[in-house]
């Protein structure tokens, strides 16, 4: 018979066999994701506060007060990083997207007189404002960056606002764009927006716990957030720079009347009366006690330290990629981001590969319009002092690339995959779109190749609307 103890312990053990194919979230070698300080008390003290707070329940600050004691705690800490007035409000969220969620929805709320809301966005924009989009019927009017700089063109936003007025709820922008690490102008917005009394959001959710201490620091020659009067909301995620265990946002409101559309109230049905400031009811208080323990401990100095290796790091790490033939940085990095490009001797895709094959995680982005296909690299206190053999590495995988070749699609197939309509097709027809790019496996199951260049490579050949489908259907099929 299984004792409790030798039935945990087979748990244990199969709990670290699933693991063994995940991405390392230590040691500084993926960069994506994941976020590492590089200090093993803080990573244990989140973890510790993740297991203690795990049962207790948010969905009711009455039940659970240390819950919104903390709460408050974390946005008295954030309000002066981002140069937040007296009055200003704050919500601890899931994640980045759900900020950028509830953004959208508290914008769209503010105006139940609109009927046919849009929100003006540049093309960079994270794709969470799409699924916010998506979910809240808010029309999304996408303006094109300058194709040199990457930022986002106050006048052209300006334009698609006057294009659309009466209609606009929300304008929103980078503090950095996710793919390419630089800053939207945001004082040149925050005049637009504001002559228009139109809402300004800015998601800062990669760049919050970092820009501060840059800051300070005079690294960052312009402001980005509530500095800017046109400034309504921010976003800044506490599971990325501020290395906490994985869950936690911060959206900071400028005051409580632009924050209390956000909330939801219903009495109409005999239980209790729902009551929820976030998108979740219930929500486990575990995230939110271990964000408070990591930034409780690492506090305003530990801080400084962390963005100022990173930003350090990350500028070495940039100065290294313009060193390497065949390479070369999109645009100067302004925190801790770097997307990097190729010429035509090699491409991102392969590369992505053979630095996989080296133990490094890259994350390749595909083409946009007029904007290159690129690789990202997202840089973290850990990372610093591994750039010399990050850099190492990458030399060598760019030498095989090289050797390699660019990934070439055939012509025929790209042209059938430019010419297909999504919307007309059926299981069948996905099946075989799913083999074709490679991700069939046997018997009708699908499964990621071990080399994806050439399946990246197709995807990067197809219009975004056929991209989507096919990784919804290998999502589908993968989760079946």
């Amino acid at each position: 018979m299984t004792t409790p103890d030798r039935a945990a312990d087979d748990v244990r053990r199969r709990l670290l066999a699933l693991r063994a194919d995940d991405l390392p979230t230590h040691g500084g070698r993926t960069l994506a994701y994941v976020y590492d300080s590089g200090i093993a008390e803080a990573d244990a003290l989140g973890r510790e506060a993740l297991a203690a707070y795990g049962a207790t329940n948010g969905l009711d600050p009455t039940a659970f007060p240390s819950l919104l004691a903390m709460e408050r705690d974390l946005v008295t800490f954030a309000r002066p990083l981002f140069h937040a007035p007296a009055a200003a409000v704050g919500t601890v969220t899931s994640g980045g997207t759900e900020s950028i969620l509830l953004a959208v929805q508290t914008a769209r709320d503010a105006h139940p007189d609109i009927t046919d809301p849009v929100m003006v966005v540049p093309t960079t924009i994270h794709a969470a404002f799409h699924k916010a989009s998506h979910y809240f019927g808010v029309e999304r009017v996408s303006v094109p960056v300058d194709p040199a700089t990457f930022r986002a063109d106050p006048a052209a936003i300006a334009d698609a606002l006057d294009a659309y007025a009466g209609r606009v709820v929300l304008v929103a922008a980078s503090a950095p764009s996710y793919a390419h690490g630089v800053l939207d102008p945001i004082p040149a917005i925050g005049e637009v927006a504001a002559a228009r009394g139109v809402r300004f959001h800015v998601d800062a959710c990669i760049g919050g716990w970092v820009l501060p201490w840059l800051e300070r620091d005079g690294l960052v020659t312009h402001p980005w957030d509530f500095a800017v009067e046109g400034v309504t909301s921010v976003s800044a995620d506490l599971h990325k720079y501020a290395y906490t265990p994985k869950g936690v946002s911060l959206l900071l409101h400028r005051t409580p009347q632009l924050r209390r559309p956000q909330f939801f109230a219903s009495a109409d049905w005999p239980g209790y009366t729902m009551l929820n400031a976030t998108m979740q009811s219930t929500k486990s208080g575990g995230p939110l006690a271990a964000a408070w323990a990591v930034v409780s401990y690492l506090g305003d100095e530990g801080y400084q330290t962390l963005a100022r290796r990173a930003y350090d790091g990350t500028r070495a790490l940039a100065a290294g990629v313009g060193e390497t033939p065949h390479l070369r940085v999109a645009a100067v990095p302004e925190t801790t981001l770097v997307a990097v490009t190729t010429d035509d001797a090699c491409d991102v895709f392969t590369l992505s590969d053979a630095m996989l094959d080296r133990g490094w995680f890259v994350q390749p982005q595909m083409a946009y319009d007029e904007l290159p296909a690129t690789l990202h690299l997202t840089v973290s206190a850990a990372t610093c002092d591994l750039v010399p053999e990050f850099l190492e590495a990458l030399r060598d995988a760019v030498a095989e690339a090289v050797a390699t070749g660019p990934v070439v699609v055939d012509p025929q197939l790209r042209a059938a995959a430019q010419a297909l309509d999504p919307a007309s097709l059926d299981d069948d027809a996905f099946d075989g779109l799913l083999a074709l790019a490679g991700l069939a496996g046997e018997g009708g199951a699908v499964a990621a190749p071990t080399r994806m260049a050439p399946v990246n490579a197709l995807l990067d050949a197809a219009p975004p609307p056929l991209r989507e489908a096919l990784l919804i259907a290998f999502l589908d099929r993968m989760t079946r």
